[in-house]
């Protein structure tokens, strides 16, 4: 078995596992629960289907052929995914398992398990992989409000971020009060802030992106 296809349209479950009987048996569990999986015999299959937009979480048994399940989490995290990892293994020792959980894996569960222990785990994945979503869309969207300011507003949100009033920002600038003030009631509403304290809050957390322009 190559590997089911994959799609970003939803949270998905990615079982790796060599083991054919073993995968069914988890993939008609995970089925029978409502869960959306993707099935694979090995961490190279996966990797193929790969896609940095992917969401969800994996479920890989440990030993693999070709690489492993840890060496496919280090693998993926070079490419800069952060899928949550469950994983499975009937010859864990605590070395594998610290590799595991420094790079963030949420369980790491010996065989045999249970149903109850997998879906546990798994619910915390996609619980991890949901937030994680909700920050790349509210970071997404930040950017997007801050690329409509004019280069002249980024200066003075700049300005706003280092806890500068109008009237040191128009020197700063060179401009009068009067349009500082102008310009902060256009960035406000283009922000969607409500006041200066919000102004600065926001500011500070897109400082990187607010000194571009």
């Amino acid at each position: 078995m190559n590997g089911s296809p994959v799609s970003s349209a939803a949270p998905t479950v990615y079982v790796i596992e060599d083991d054919a009987p073993v995968r069914d048996s988890i993939a008609l569990m995970l089925g029978l629960a409502g869960y959306r999986t993707a099935l694979f015999a090995d961490a190279e299959s996966f990797l193929a289907a790969w896609r940095a937009d992917l969401s969800g979480c994996v479920v890989t048994d440990l030993r693999l052929p070709g690489l492993s399940g840890v060496e496919l989490q280090a693998e993926l995290r070079a490419r800069g995914s952060r899928l949550p990892f469950v994983i499975i293994t009937a010859h864990g020792d605590v070395a594998t398992a610290r590799r595991a959980f420094l790079a963030e894996a949420v369980d790491f569960i010996e065989k045999p398990f249970g149903e109850a222990q997998l879906r546990a785990a798994i619910e915390t994945a996609l619980a991890r992989e949901t937030e994680r979503l909700r920050r790349d869309a509210a970071r997404r969207a930040d950017a997007a409000r801050l690329a409509a300011l004019t280069p002249r507003e980024r200066e003075v949100l700049e300005k706003a971020a280092l806890g500068l009033h109008a009237k040191e920002i128009a020197r700063a600038l060179g401009i009068s009060p009067r349009t500082v003030e102008v310009h902060k009631t256009r960035i406000m509403a283009k922000l969607g802030v409500r006041n200066v304290a919000e102004l600065v809050r926001f500011a500070l957390a897109t400082g990187s992106d607010a000194d571009r322009g």
